[in-house]
């Protein structure tokens, strides 16, 4: 095990892989030369050459249109959208096209190709880089979406999303790249989809989460501690496919459920989870499901961020009514 950041964890799994795997390339904006916007490319394009580590124009569906291509080729491009709240500018590219390839193909073309994508809130960022867009894209079918909360499952998830025949969004988030620190298994470490994390265990309530948001779960359930209020939480780790036995397992087992997430209200992916345990763990429930996210409004300006991002208080409060509910 190695002590790393998150950032330094992606870092060292694209240097592996492609280490590992002559047909693993990198392509998207400042990748190369500049390492990454965040440095999550750094020192790849010395290591593996320009034919492997490939700056491409301002134009994030030629990124993926390229992808598409070079993965009907037999390679294994991964492809970095600067930010995830750019992707609306190859929708058409990936929900169209690399999310049907290989249905459409009928297995001709695995589409073996993974879309790195920073987003989410807490770093100040200006418009368009913060949305948390990962619901918008669960209903392409083919197309799997993943959300580390940690360093060792940012390696675990990636090793795998590299590793098979089918197009991953992962998604990382950006307040997570240098704040966030945990130990990572050395060598070989692949987590596979669809398998949600307890990331802390605990009797009257469950809430769960994932991405950032899996730390904020995690502090309000420290601070329930205070209050004598036992918090579970559970870490998702991917939405495509979705571990709805776990959810189901996880809400059973307290009978009371908080959902966090940094997408809007309407429509967000945690009405999808409410849905769930509303289908499979109804007779569980001793209290209606509560959902702790932002407002349907834009994502707001940096210095008032803090407003519409969930928060361990807004969480703290959700759960604490959900047990006292009678």
């Amino acid at each position: 095990m190695t002590s790393m950041t998150m950032l330094e964890a992606i870092n060292a799994t694209l240097r592996d892989e492609m280490a590992r795997d002559d047909r693993v390339l990198l392509l998207g904006q400042d990748v190369a030369q500049l390492g990454g916007v965040f440095r999550a490319t750094e020192g790849l394009l010395e290591r593996f050459g320009p034919d492997r580590v490939v700056d491409m124009p301002l134009a994030e569906a030629v990124i993926v249109g390229a992808a598409i291509g070079l993965a009907a080729a037999g390679l294994v491009p991964v492809a970095e959208m600067q930010f995830l709240g750019f992707s609306h500018q190859a929708f058409h590219q990936i929900g169209a096209q690399l999310a049907r390839m290989r249905y459409r193909s009928q297995g001709r073309f695995p589409m073996p190709v993974v879309l790195r994508a920073p987003f989410g809130g807490g770093v100040r960022t200006p418009e368009l880089h913060s949305e948390a867009l990962e619901a918008q894209f669960v209903q392409s079918p083919g197309l799997q979406v993943v959300m580390p909360a940690t360093a060792a499952d940012a390696k675990g998830l990636l090793q795998t999303a590299i590793r098979q025949p089918d197009p991953v969004l992962f998604c990382e988030p950006l307040r997570g790249y240098r704040l966030v620190r945990d130990e990572v298994p050395d060598g070989d470490a692949p987590v596979p989809f669809g398998t949600a994390r307890v990331a802390r265990e605990g009797d009257d309530v469950t809430i769960i989460a994932w991405s950032a948001a899996v730390h904020v779960a995690r502090r309000a359930a420290d601070r329930l501690a205070e209050e004598n209020i036992s918090a579970a939480v559970l870490d998702l780790r991917t939405l495509v496919p979705l571990d709805e036995a776990g959810i189901l397992d996880a809400v059973a087992a307290t009978g009371r459920a908080v959902v966090v997430h940094e997408a809007p209200f309407t429509g967000g992916f945690g009405a999808e989870v409410v849905a769930t345990i509303s289908d499979g763990a109804f007779y569980s429930l001793e209290a209606p499901v509560a959902r702790v996210c932002p407002p349907d409004t834009p994502y707001p300006a940096g210095k008032i961020e803090d407003y519409y991002l969930p928060s361990v208080e807004r969480v703290v409060a959700a759960a604490r009514a959900t047990v006292k509910a009678p």
